[in-house]
C-alpha cells in the first residue's frame, strides 16, 4: 500500500481528481487553493479548500452512507449540541474519475487533543457536557449506532486481533479485561444517542476547550457506554476522574466502556504499517486502561 493508502480496497485520490470533480459539479469552488490533509481519517480522504471549506471523499464504498446521514440528521441535531458539528454544504455525485458520492463541508479550525496535555480538566468537563447533551437528543426514529449494541458482537474480532497484536500489547491482559467487560450487566435504559467514534481525530480544541466534534458517520442510538472511551485516548490521566464524575453512568457502563476500548486492539495491528501514529495512539490507550485495571 502507498503512504496515502490505508485499505487494500480503497480508491486513492489526488488533487487533480478533486479539481476535476469541483470543476464539473461545483465550478464556483474549482479555483480555490487545495491542500490534502494527510492521513486525517481512516474512512475519508480530506482536502482543505480555500480558507473556509473542506472536501471529504470516502475511501471505500461502506463510508458513503455517512455523508447522507450527516446531510439528513445533523441539521436537526446541531442546535441541541454545545459545540460545532459538521456542516455539509454540497453533496457531489460519482463520475468517471471517482466512483463514490462525496461532499463539501464548512471547514472548522482547531487542534486535536493530546493525552500529554498537563491540564485537561476543562476539556474533561466539555466532553462530559457534550455526552450529556448527546444522550438528551430525541431518539425517535433514529438508527442503531455503530458501537451501541452488545459487546459480544465484537468477540471474535477482539480475540483474532489480540493474537495478531501480541507482543505489541499484552494480549492476555487485554483478553482478561475483555472477558470482564463481556460479563458486565447490559445497558438497561432505553436507546439514547451516542457519537460512537469519539477518537481524538474527531475532536477539535482551542485553548484547551472543546470547539467541535466531527464525523458523525457512526452515530446512532443504543448503549452510550462506547462514548466513554474518550477518557483514555483523549484525556490525561489526572483529568479522567473529573470526566467520569461529570459524564455519569454506572460502573457497569464503565466496564463496558473499557471493553469498547479493547476493540482498539484491531487498529493497533491493522494500521501499524500504514498509519503508525494512529496505531501508537491505540496502543497507548490500551496500556493506560491496563495500568488502571
Amino acid at each position: 500500500m502507498t503512504a496515502l493508502r490505508l485499505h487494500d480496497d480503497e480508491f486513492v485520490t489526488d488533487a487533480a481528481t478533486v479539481r476535476a470533480l469541483l470543476a464539473g459539479q461545483f465550478p464556483r469552488w474549482a479555483e480555490l487553493p487545495l491542500v490534502r490533509i494527510g492521513l486525517a481519517g481512516t474512512m475519508n480522504q480530506l482536502y482543505r479548500l480555500g480558507e473556509d471549506l473542506l472536501v471529504r471523499l470516502p475511501r471505500r464504498a461502506d463510508a458513503v452512507e455517512q455523508l447522507y446521514f450527516e446531510r439528513d440528521q445533523l441539521p436537526r441535531l446541531a442546535p441541541h449540541l454545545p459545540v460545532r458539528v459538521p456542516e455539509q454544504l454540497a453533496l457531489g455525485r460519482p463520475d468517471d474519475g471517482y466512483p463514490h458520492p462525496w461532499a463539501v463541508y464548512r471547514y472548522v479550525d482547531g487542534d486535536h487533543p493530546s493525552v500529554d496535555d498537563p491540564d485537561g480538566d476543562a476539556l474533561a468537563e466539555d466532553l462530559a457536557a457534550f455526552l450529556l447533551a448527546t444522550r438528551a437528543l430525541d431518539p425517535t426514529g433514529a438508527r442503531a449506532g455503530y458501537r451501541t449494541g452488545p459487546l459480544s458482537d465484537r468477540d471474535d474480532y477482539v480475540r483474532e486481533w489480540a493474537v495478531k497484536a501480541d507482543g505489541i500489547v499484552d494480549a492476555a491482559a487485554v483478553l482478561r479485561l475483555w472477558d470482564e467487560a463481556l460479563a458486565a450487566p447490559a445497558w438497561s435504559g432505553g436507546p439514547v444517542w451516542a457519537h460512537s467514534d469519539l477518537m481524538p481525530g474527531n475532536l477539535l480544541v482551542r485553548e484547551g476547550r472543546l470547539a467541535a466534534v466531527l464525523d458523525f458517520g457512526a452515530a446512532g442510538v443504543g448503549d452510550p457506554a462506547c462514548d466513554l472511551t474518550v477518557a483514555w485516548d483523549s484525556l490525561p490521566a489526572r483529568s479522567r476522574r473529573r470526566f467520569r464524575d461529570a459524564a455519569g453512568l454506572d460502573e457497569a457502563a464503565w466496564a463496558r466502556a473499557r471493553g469498547w476500548a479493547m476493540t482498539w486492539v484491531g487498529g493497533i495491528a491493522y494500521y501499524r504499517g500504514t498509519n503508525p501514529a494512529l496505531s501508537a495512539r491505540g496502543e497507548r490507550a490500551l496500556n493506560e486502561i491496563l495500568a488502571e485495571a
